[in-house]
C-alpha cells in the first residue's frame, strides 16, 4: 500500500491539471476532437491509437478492458492495469502524436479507494474527462473531482421504458443532479442515443447549457428502430447545428467520434466525421 500511495502521489505530481483550458493544438477548428476508442473496439488499444492518428484525430477517448495490442492480447487497458501498462499506453500514442483526453464509460464507486485508483489512472494518463452513469457515486467522486482537477461527465444511453431507475438519458435529470454540484460535473452529450430516446439533441444541448463536459458524437441515418452511424452532416442529428451551439455555449470538447457501424472497416467513416468538423463553417 505505501508503494501504491507513493505512486499515486508521483505520477499526480507529474501529470498537467486536466481541467486546464484544452491547448489549441490539440483542436480542430476549435474543438478537441478525436476518437472514442470504442469505435475500435474489434481491434486493439494500439490499433485504436493508429486508426485515430489516420482518421485525422488529436485527441483519444479510451474505454475499459480493451486489449493492449497483437503482441500482448491477453493484456487488457484499463485503471486497474499495472502502470507498466498504461507507459506503454502513453509511448503508443507519443508516437503518432495523439492526446487521451477522456476515458468511459466507466462505473465509479461509493467507495471512495476503489474510485481513487481510476482518478489516479487518469490523472497519471493526462486525461481530463472520465465519463460514467454512476449517479449513485456522487458525493463520493464530487470530492475526488475538486482533488484531481479531472472533470466527470454523466453519459446517457437510451431511455429505458422497462426501467423507470434509469434516468441518465433525460437532459433535465442530468441538468437536476449536476447543477449545485462542482462546475466540472456536467453531462457527456451521447448525441445518437439522444436521438433513440426520441429526443432532439440539440433542444437537449441547449437544456444542458453550461453543464457539457464531453460529447459522445454521432449521426443517424434515421431514428428508433433502425437508426445506424452515418457520415456526420447526413443524418438527422442536425451536426452543424450542435458544432455552432458548442461553439455559442464555450464548449470546446472533448468530442468523441463514436462510430457504431461497418465494425471492422469504420476507418474512413471516422476520418469522414473529422473531415466535417475541419471543413465546416459556421452560418453567419
Amino acid at each position: 500500500m505505501k508503494f501504491l500511495s507513493s505512486l499515486i502521489i508521483a505520477l499526480s505530481s507529474t501529470a498537467a491539471f486536466a481541467a486546464d483550458p484544452i491547448p489549441d493544438s490539440l483542436k480542430i477548428n476549435g474543438f478537441a476532437v478525436g476518437c472514442q476508442a470504442y469505435t475500435f473496439n474489434r481491434f486493439t488499444v494500439f490499433e485504436a491509437i493508429e486508426k485515430t492518428a489516420y482518421a485525422g484525430g488529436k485527441v483519444i477517448e479510451f474505454f475499459p478492458g480493451q486489449k493492449l495490442s497483437k503482441e500482448e492480447p491477453n493484456v487488457k487497458f484499463n485503471h486497474d492495469a499495472p502502470p507498466e501498462v498504461w507507459e506503454k499506453v502513453k509511448a503508443k500514442c507519443k508516437e503518432h502524436n495523439i492526446q487521451p483526453i477522456a476515458y468511459g464509460v466507466v462505473g465509479l464507486s461509493k467507495d471512495e479507494a476503489v474510485s481513487r485508483k481510476v482518478f489516479a489512472f487518469a490523472k497519471a494518463m493526462g486525461i481530463r474527462v472520465i465519463n460514467t452513469e454512476s449517479v449513485d457515486a456522487l458525493d463520493t467522486f464530487e470530492k475526488l473531482v475538486k482533488e484531481y482537477d479531472i472533470k466527470v461527465g454523466f453519459h446517457d444511453h437510451p431511455r429505458q421504458p422497462n426501467n423507470p431507475n434509469y434516468k441518465v438519458w433525460d437532459p433535465n435529470y442530468v441538468l437536476e443532479i449536476t447543477k449545485d454540484r462542482d462546475p466540472r460535473i456536467g453531462s457527456c452529450a451521447d448525441i445518437g442515443h439522444w436521438v433513440r430516446s426520441g429526443l432532439k439533441p440539440l433542444e437537449c444541448v441547449k437544456i444542458l447549457k453550461g453543464r457539457i463536459v464531453s460529447s459522445h458524437m454521432k449521426d443517424l441515418h434515421a431514428p428508433l428502430p433502425s437508426g445506424h452511424d452515418v457520415h456526420w452532416g447526413q443524418g438527422v442529428s442536425d451536426v452543424p447545428g450542435l458544432l455552432a451551439e458548442f461553439r455559442a455555449q464555450g464548449f470546446e470538447g472533448p468530442i468523441s467520434v463514436e462510430y457504431e457501424y461497418n465494425w471492422a472497416t469504420n476507418m474512413e467513416d471516422a476520418k469522414a466525421c473529422i473531415e466535417f468538423v475541419k471543413n465546416w463553417k459556421q452560418a453567419k
